[in-house]
C-alpha cells in the first residue's frame, strides 16, 4: 500500500499524520507506554486538537521487543491477536533523560529519541535497524484509516521471508500483500503468507495481525521496509539476533516450533494423482510395481477421488471403486506402508453430511443466518466454521472414523478461499481477521486429532495453506506447479522462502503437478525431491510412477530413494535442531554462509542440514551450475574432494544420478 507520491507529495486520497515527539512516558516493571503527538507542540494551546499515537513497548523474551501502536484505543481493531503466541513479558532495564529513553532486553537495546520520535535497535554495539522521525504514522484515507511503520535498511541489506513466494528470492523492490490465495506457484499470490521477514543484518520483524497486511519492501521508499494495516492499531515484534539463525530461533520461540515427526514420514510417498482413474487393482499394481523394481515406499496417498465426485467432502469411500476400503488399507499395511487420504474443509451440497452440518450450525453463516455457499470447487459447498468448538469436534469425529479404519494421516488441502464479506462466525470473529487465520484453526484441528489418536511423534499432515504458527502442524507442500524446468525453479524458491519464514519442513510435487513432464524433467525433479525434507510423487492428470516415463526413471528413483535412506541418521540430527532451535532442515545458503556475499543471492541450491550442499539441475543438457563457498567439500562417496580458499562457481555436465551433492568437511 503506497501512501506517497514520490519523495515530496502524499498520494491522492490520503492524509498522513506521522509521530513527531514523545509527550509523556509511563513505565512499569514490564512495560513502557509513550504518548506521541503527530505534530510538534510549541505551546500549551497546541495540545487542544490533532491525533496522538500511543506506543506500548514490552519484551516477551530476551532480545525481542514488542511495539504495539494505536490511535483510537476503543476501536475493535485493537482486539487481541488471534495468533497463539508466547504470553510473557520480561522486566525491562530502562534509563531516561530529557532527550532519550533507552530500553534494554538481554544484550539488545531500543534507544528512543523523545524530541523527534524514532528509535534505533542495537544488539550489543551492532546497529540493526531504526525507525526515523515520521516513519510511524496514522493515516486517514478515502477507504478507511491505516497505521504504518517504516524500518530502515542498510547498504547491501537483503530482505527474505514473508511466506512461500515464488518470485525473486530477495524481497527488496517488491510490494507484497499478506493474504492467502489459491494462485498456483507461478504468480505473485501465495498459499502461505507469513507476516515475518528476516534480513542478513540479523533483524527479524513479525507483524502481529491476521488481517491483510501490506508490505512495501524497499519499493515505495527504497531504503526502508514499510508495513501497514487497516484500522487504528499496528502491533509488531522486533527480533535482534546474533545472526540469522538466532533470529529464526527467537521468532519460533515466540510462535512455536515443529514437533518431532515420525520416521516413516521422511520416506517416499506415492499418490494416486488427482484426476486419474484408480481403484483397488490400480493402487496395488502401483505398490507392487515399486516393490518389484526394488524401490522402497513409505506412504501411499489417496487423492480426492477416494470419495465420490461432487460429494467432497463426505469422508465416505466411493463404494464403486473401493468396495472394501478397510481390506485395502490392511493390504497396504501388510506391505509395510502407511496410508494418507486427501481432505479439505469444504462440504459440498451433494454431500450426505451437508444437512447435518447446516442444521447444527457447523458451517460459516451469512449475515442473514443462512449458510454461506459457493460453487467454486464443489457445487453449493459450505465451509466448516472451526471457531465453533462443536463443529471442530464434529469434523474430528468424521476423521476419527477414517483413523479407526486404519488411515494414518491426512493431506489437508485448501483453506485459502475463505470469504470476508457478508459472513459471520460462531464466536463473533471479524471475517477480515479470520481469512488468513482460518488455515491455522483447520490444520490445528486435524493435527490435534492425530496426536490424540496416534500419539505425539506419530502425527503428520500434508498441508497447502498456512499462516504464522502453522509450522507447528507439519508438513507443508508447495502447491500446484507446472511440470517443466521454470516451475521446478519457482518451486525451490518458494520452499527456501518458506524456510526463512519460520518453517522447518517442506515438500513439493515431484515431476510437477499440472500436465505431465518430460522424462528428463521428471528425473531431475526426482533427484531434487528425494533430497528435500519430505518426498512425494504426485500429479494432476497422469500417474507419477517412474515406469510411466521411461526405464531410466526407475533407476534414478531407486538411486535417490536409497541415498535418502542412507542419509536418515544425518537428517535426524537436522530435525532435532528444527525442534530445539527452529532451524529449517532445508536451509538457504545465506543461512549457513551469512558472511559470504555471494550466498545472499543463491536460490537454486541449498543446504540439507548444516553440512550437505544440494544443487538441483535445471537443464535438459545436464548442465549444472552451482557455487561452493570457501572450505573443503567432498562428494558423498569421497571421489570428488575440493579445497577452496575462496568461494567459486562451477559449471559442468551431470548425468541423472550425479546431481551436485557435496559434504562440508569440518
Amino acid at each position: 500500500m503506497k501512501f506517497t507520491d514520490g519523495a515530496w507529495m502524499t498520494a491522492p486520497g490520503y492524509s498522513i499524520h506521522p509521530g513527531r515527539e514523545v509527550r509523556f512516558v509511563r513505565s512499569t516493571e514490564n512495560k513502557v507506554t509513550l504518548t506521541i503527538p503527530t505534530f510538534h507542540i510549541g505551546n500549551r494551546g497546541a495540545t487542544l486538537s490533532g491525533p496522538y499515537i500511543t506506543a506500548e513497548i514490552t519484551s516477551p523474551a530476551e532480545n525481542v521487543f514488542r511495539i504495539r501502536t494505536y490511535h483510537y484505543k476503543g476501536d475493535k481493531s485493537l482486539s487481541p491477536s488471534l495468533f497463539r503466541l508466547l504470553e510473557n513479558t520480561l522486566p525491562l532495564d530502562i534509563t531516561e533523560d530529557d532527550q532519550t529513553l533507552i530500553i534494554k532486553s538481554g544484550d539488545s537495546s531500543l534507544t528512543i529519541n523523545k524530541e523527534n520520535y524514532g528509535y534505533e535497535l542495537k544488539r550489543i554495539n551492532h546497529p540493526i535497524t531504526s525507525s526515523c522521525e515520521g516513519a510511524l504514522a496514522y493515516i486517514d484515507g478515502d477507504n478507511g484509516t491505516y497505521m504504518r511503520e517504516q524500518l530502515s535498511l542498510k547498504v547491501n541489506e537483503h530482505v527474505y521471508g514473508l511466506g512461500e513466494r515464488f518470485g525473486n528470492f530477495i524481497r527488496n523492490g517488491q510490494s507484497i500483500d499478506i493474504i492467502n490465495k489459491d494462485g498456483g506457484t507461478f504468480t505473485e499470490q501465495s498459499y502461505k503468507n507469513i507476516p515475518f521477514y528476516i534480513t542478513d543484518n540479523d533483524l527479524g520483524v513479525f507483524v502481529n495481525h491476521t488481517e491483510e497486511i501490506n508490505f512495501e519492501v524497499a519499493s515505495e521508499n527504497v531504503s526502508k521496509v514499510q508495513f501497514s494495516v487497516k484500522g487504528q492499531c499496528l502491533d509488531y515484534f522486533l527480533f535482534a539476533g546474533r545472526d540469522m539463525k538466532d533470529v529464526l530461533s527467537l521468532y519460533t520461540g515466540l510462535t512455536g516450533r515443529v514437533p518431532r515427526l515420525p520416521d516413516w514420514s521422511f520416506g517416499l510417498w506415492l499418490s494416486t494423482s488427482f484426476s486419474t482413474d484408480y481403484d483397488e487393482k490400480t493402487v496395488l499394481s502401483f505398490v507392487d510395481g515399486m516393490k518389484e523394481r526394488d524401490i522402497d515406499l513409505s506412504v501411499f496417498h489417496f487423492d480426492c477421488f477416494w470419495m465420490k465426485d461432487s460429494h467432497w467432502c463426505n469422508f465416505m469411500w466411493d463404494s464403486d471403486q473401493f468396495p472394501d476400503p478397510e481390506g485395502l488399507i490392511g493390504k497396504l499395511h501388510d506391505r509395510g506402508l502407511h496410508v494418507c487420504v486427501w481432505i479439505n474443509p469444504y462440504i459440498a451440497q451433494e454431500s450426505e453430511i451437508f444437512d447435518e452440518a447446516a442444521k447444527n450450525g457447523y458451517l460459516i453463516k451469512k449475515t442473514d443466518g443462512g449458510v454461506w455457499q459457493n460453487d467454486l470447487w464443489q457445487a453449493g459447498m459450505g465451509i466448516v466454521d472451526f471457531t465453533n468448538k462443536d463443529a471442530a469436534k464434529w469434523y474430528q469425529d468424521k476423521l476419527k472414523a477414517l483413523l479407526d479404519m486404519g488411515v494414518d494421516c491426512f493431506k489437508t488441502d485448501f483453506g485459502e478461499r475463505i470469504p470476508t464479506e457478508g459472513v459471520v462466525y460462531a464466536d463473533g470473529s471479524d471475517p477480515l481477521r479470520m481469512h488468513n487465520f482460518y488455515t491455522y484453526l483447520y490444520n490445528e484441528c486435524v493435527f490435534e486429532l492425530l496426536e490424540r489418536e496416534r500419539g505425539k511423534g506419530e502425527a503428520v499432515l500434508f498441508a497447502r495453506s498456512a499462516t504464522a504458527g502453522c509450522q507447528k502442524f507439519p508438513v507443508h507442500w508447495g502447491g500446484d506447479c507446472h511440470s517443466d524446468y521454470p516451475s521446478m525453479e519457482q518451486t525451490i524458491r518458494g520452499g527456501l522462502s518458506l524456510m526463512l519464514s519460520g518453517f522447518a519442513y517442506w515438500s513439493h510435487d515431484i515431476g510437477g503437478f499440472e500436465d505431465k513432464s518430460t522424462p528428463d524433467v521428471y528425473k531431475r525433479w526426482v533427484a531434487f525431491g528425494l533430497l528435500s525434507s519430505h518426498s512425494r510423487l504426485h500429479g494432476s492428470t497422469s500417474y507419477r510412477v517412474p515406469w510411466n516415463y521411461d526405464e531410466e526413471a526407475v533407476d534414478v528413483l531407486r538411486y535417490y530413494t536409497n541415498l535418502k535412506e542412507k542419509l536418515m541418521s544425518y537428517i535426524d540430527e537436522a530435525r532435532a535442531e528444527a525442534s530445539k532451535f527452529g532451524f529449517p532442515v532445508m536451509r538457504p545458503m545465506i543461512l549457513e554462509f551469512q558472511n559470504d556475499p555471494v550466498c545472499a543471492f543463491l536460490d537454486k541450491q541449498y543446504m540439507l542440514g548444516e553440512k550437505i550442499l544440494v544443487a538441483p539441475v535445471f537443464d535438459k543438457d545436464g548442465c549444472a551450475e552451482y557455487y561452493l563457498p570457501e572450505g573443503i567439500w567432498a562428494a558423498p562417496d569421497g571421489s570428488d574432494r575440493r579445497v577452496l580458499n575462496c568461494g567459486r562457481f562451477f559449471r559442468e555436465k551431470r548425468d541423472y544420478r550425479s546431481m551436485p551433492v557435496f559434504i562440508r568437511e569440518d
